[in-house]
């Protein structure tokens, strides 16, 4: 089976859409998508973990995955998105395994190591910085709260749509900033011209609480990878990162590369990657 092929893996009651590259059995890395983007979004990372003898494994999460699209917005609930990352690894035999998680799936990747470290490895957290660095930013921080503004629209119920649909995905398709592959702007663009995979996407947003700001430190040995072209994530939270990990820590920062760093810094990527979870 190849990367581009979606492959079903039952949780629950819930069906994911997940991609697996690598040899079966490679040490298992876990590919955490962000926003508004899908498991597609690592397809340059993988291969190159794959070469590397790494069993990769990316999957469309929550709200995403049609057969995983609950309607209630509590049922994208933090404690939910980490429990699904742990379903999934028990579907799949992963009694321990390394987490990688861009943007929203760096979010739930700090849940993860904050309150089941025991079940990773390592810890790759790309854009988003650990919740409680982020949220302090977010709190007393000019500079994080106009980059952050934009939560603002994604949490109205209905207008996110409306807005983020019309003219045949517009303002959707100016997100990626003409930063990564067209095919992968079609591609998601494509995606999410179905209104119930962009509700399911945006209710992630919707379920935000400040119970986030809470989130305990980590111990995992982790890595955080920021861009200073990065339009949602300020410095501030990226600097304070590391105040928030007791383990091994590294802080990456990639020059001139935008939001998207799985697909316009992939080499640059999978090199961090790798670097942590050989170390």
């Amino acid at each position: 089976m190849t990367f581009d092929q979606l492959q079903p893996v039952a949780v629950g009651d819930f069906t994911f859409d997940v991609r697996t590259l690598g040899p079966d059995d490679g040490d298992p890395v876990v590919l955490l998508h962000g926003f508004p983007e899908t498991s597609l979004s690592w397809s340059a990372v993988a291969p190159v973990l794959a070469d590397a003898g790494y069993r990769v494994i990316a999957v469309d999460q929550r709200g995403y995955s049609p057969e995983a699209r609950p309607t209630a917005v509590a049922d994208y609930a933090m404690d939910l998105l980490v429990g699904d990352v742990l379903g999934l690894a028990d579907a799949l035999d992963l009694d321990t395994f390394h987490l990688v998680g861009h943007d929203w799936g760096a979010a739930v990747g700090w849940a993860v190591a904050a309150h089941h470290g025991d079940r990773l490895r390592t810890l790759t957290a790309v854009s988003v910085p650990h919740l409680a660095a982020y949220n302090a930013a977010l709190s007393g921080n000019s500079d994080q709260q106009q980059r952050s503004s934009y939560i603002g629209l994604m949490r109205q119920e209905g207008k996110a749509e409306d807005v983020l649909a019309e003219d045949d995905g517009r303002r959707l398709r100016a997100m990626y900033q003409r930063r990564i592959p067209a095919t992968h702007v079609d591609a998601y663009a494509d995606f999410f011209h179905e209104r119930a995979a962009l509700s399911g996407a945006l209710s992630w947003y919707r379920a935000m609480t400040a119970a986030l700001a809470d989130t305990p430190s980590v111990s995992v040995p982790t890595t955080f990878v920021w861009s200073d072209d990065d339009l949602a994530i300020g410095r501030a939270s990226a600097e304070a990162c590391g105040d928030h990990v007791t383990g091994p820590f590294e802080f990456v920062e990639l020059a001139g590369i935008s939001h998207w760093i799985p697909e316009e810094a992939p080499a640059d990527l999978a090199a961090a990657i790798l670097e942590r979870a050989r170390g």
